[in-house]
């Protein structure tokens, strides 16, 4: 027969009321602890994830929680070797659990594989990718091919590495641990391009065409053709293949800033040389796509014995330098086919002489010097359109101004010429002048002059009120600074009295504005910051970022970015964030595990410094 509650009071057996009631709560609360399954707290984990999910990547903890973010991606479709049983490169995972006040953050970092992975170049190194090309012909392997997904490992430090020389010492020599690539001195060796010296590889200042010393050459054009003014007129060149980069290092001290380009090939580590050195340099290559600049940019263009076939593919390599210069602007070309007379020779000398009279350009002055026994000829670009059309035939034809953008990311060659500007006559302002004034290429937008030079002031109130002397940076040691999100290039004008220079970075995302960067006497390119930049590892003292990890959260994966941060700045370096609270949070427990030191000032400027741990420093 049933007991009812009435009787068990009546029979006293309290005790046993109390025990019911209490094995009750426990078997409730039993229950609903385990109806939350492992799926389920996964999800409620993604939906309070600070960052965007990624279908590839395990959600990141939210401010409350921890979970693991395994980073062992083996680059997955972007091998660093192109022998794929090459490893010496070992792969070691360390696990850095990284405390943020309530923000927590565990991440397994692992060191890049392969022979090549202490300069490992992600969008370059793609073997996997190059392997499979089609065709060659037109240096589609120099050309980029991202894997995908980004890759987050940390490229390994040479052995002995050290902090590079600091600048002016290090244009004339570096550390040969950091570069430890001693081809160039071999293969060079009668040149001067390159010395090794003890410790140090040290550059004389020779090249291809400098046979008296570079900066004997760069005299001799100011004599041949003085309308040039180093520093004056002539502020912004492009140099093409350009070795190690003396030339450009040379221009310098004449206050003229040149970007120095060359793929990633046989003549081994000249970029990286460069860079080392303190002297402006991005690997690039005339391929089939457009080099990553705004059209009439450059005020010269340099080429000596670059190893460019210019008329190759109907022209399209010189009308694509004829896109980037200037209006007006000068084409140097020191090469064999001005100079000597040997049929091969002049056989490229006479299509050079047919394309260059298509496309406008005129013959200033061809010269031939007896001290160095080389030569060189120098064209001009049109300052209008009018020859283009008083030409006998349309060929090569003007460009469709419907059908393209000034933006030449990913953008294939043009097989056209450019339409010039209205106002192309007009030549900037004299250095450095033009770093203040309204740049031309603003002229048409509404209010441009009344936003240009409220943004000026305000980078020049920043940096001398905070950045220069309030956030902690030794600004001595650094040389180079790249600006990821550069708007009209005020932050790199307002440091322009320092002894270094900036590679302003426009990203695809934003408004395109490096015409006005170009038109200020500045260098800079367009970018993708969800992809790896064209530059060795270690090679920026300092990266700069303004309000820019919001919008890269929400599209890219920001491991990744951190990764790719860590891979371009060199140990002891900065980087410099200017945001919000709320970002500054988010990237910074992701800094502290890649062993950073990091420190915030006034709620909106992080400051975060490398150091020199690689995942298997601890092993």
């Amino acid at each position: 027969m049933a007991v009812s509650a009435h009787s068990l009071l009546q029979e006293r057996k309290y005790p046993f009321i109390f025990a019911f009631f209490i094995l009750l709560i426990f078997v409730t609360l039993r229950l609903i602890s385990n109806s939350q399954t492992p799926a389920a707290i996964a999800a409620d984990l993604a939906k309070s994830n600070p960052f965007p999910s990624n279908p590839k990547t395990p959600p990141i903890s939210s401010p409350s929680n921890s979970s693991t973010i395994s980073l062992n991606n083996d680059l997955r479709n972007g091998n660093i070797s192109s022998d794929s049983n090459t490893n010496t490169g070992a792969s070691v995972d360390n696990a850095a659990a990284v405390d943020d006040g309530d923000q927590v953050v565990d991440v397994e970092w692992e060191l890049c594989k392969g022979s090549g992975a202490v300069d490992y170049i992600p969008c370059l190194d793609n073997w996997n990718v190059i392997k499979a090309l089609p065709s060659r012909r037109h240096m589609e392997h120099r050309e980029r091919h991202c894997p995908d997904p980004s890759p987050k490992c940390l490229v390994p430090l040479p052995k002995g590495y050290k902090i590079p020389v600091p600048w002016p010492k290090s244009r004339d020599m570096i550390w040969y641990n950091n570069v430890p690539h001693p081809k160039l001195t071999e293969y060079k060796k009668d040149q001067h391009w390159v010395v090794k010296s003890d410790d140090y590889f040290v550059f004389p200042g020779g090249g291809t065409q400098f046979k008296n010393g570079v900066n004997q050459y760069i005299e001799s054009i100011e004599k041949t053709l003085p309308v040039i003014e180093w520093g004056k007129k002539t502020r912004v060149i492009l140099d093409v293949g350009c070795g190690v980069a003396s030339f450009g290092g040379a221009l310098l001290d004449r206050n003229v800033i040149t970007v120095s380009f060359a793929p990633k090939d046989e003549h081994e580590a000249q970029i990286q040389f460069a860079l080392e050195r303190g002297i402006p340099a991005m690997l690039s290559v005339i391929g089939t796509q457009k080099l990553t600049f705004p059209d009439n940019s450059y005020d010269l263009i340099h080429c000596a014995r670059c190893r460019v076939h210019w008329d190759a593919d109907g022209g399209k390599p010189l009308m694509e330098l004829n896109r980037i210069l200037r209006p007006g602007g000068y084409f140097i070309w020191s090469a064999t086919p001005v100079y000597k007379s040997d049929e091969r020779d002049q056989n490229v000398w006479k299509s050079m002489v047919t394309l260059t009279e298509a496309i406008c350009w005129k013959v200033v002055t061809k010269t031939f010097f007896d001290s160095s026994q080389i030569g060189l000829v120098i064209y001009q670009k049109p300052m209008s359109s009018s020859c283009y059309q008083n030409r006998k035939e349309n060929n090569p034809p003007l460009c469709n101004w419907g059908n393209r953008r000034n933006n030449s990311w990913y953008a294939p060659l043009d097989s056209c010429l450019v339409p010039l500007p209205v106002d192309s006559d007009k030549w900037p302002s004299p250095w450095p002048e033009r770093l203040i004034n309204t740049p031309q290429s603003l002229s048409a937008v509404p209010d441009a002059e009344e936003t240009f030079k409220g943004d000026t002031r305000h980078w020049s109130a920043l940096v001398s009120e905070v950045y220069l002397g309030g956030l902690g940076i030794n600004w001595s040691s650094v040389r180079n600074v790249m600006d990821m999100n550069a708007g009209y290039g005020s932050f790199a004008a307002a440091l322009i009295s320092q002894p270094l220079w900036v590679m302003n970075v426009v990203p695809i995302h934003k408004p395109d504005t490096l015409s006005a960067i170009f038109d200020r006497g500045l260098i800079g390119t367009y970018h993708d910051w969800c992809e790896s930049f064209n530059t060795y590892p270690r090679t920026y003292d300092l990266l700069h970022s303004s309000f820019l990890l919001r919008n890269l959260s929400m599209r890219c994966d920001i491991i990744s970015v951190a990764a790719e941060m860590d891979r371009i700045l060199r140990p002891g370096g900065y980087l410099l964030v200017q945001d919000t609270i709320e970002s500054i949070s988010k990237i910074t427990p992701i800094l502290k595990s890649l062993h950073w030191s990091t420190k915030v000032h006034q709620e909106q400027f992080l400051v975060g410094t490398k150091d020199f741990w690689r995942p298997d420093a601890e092993k």
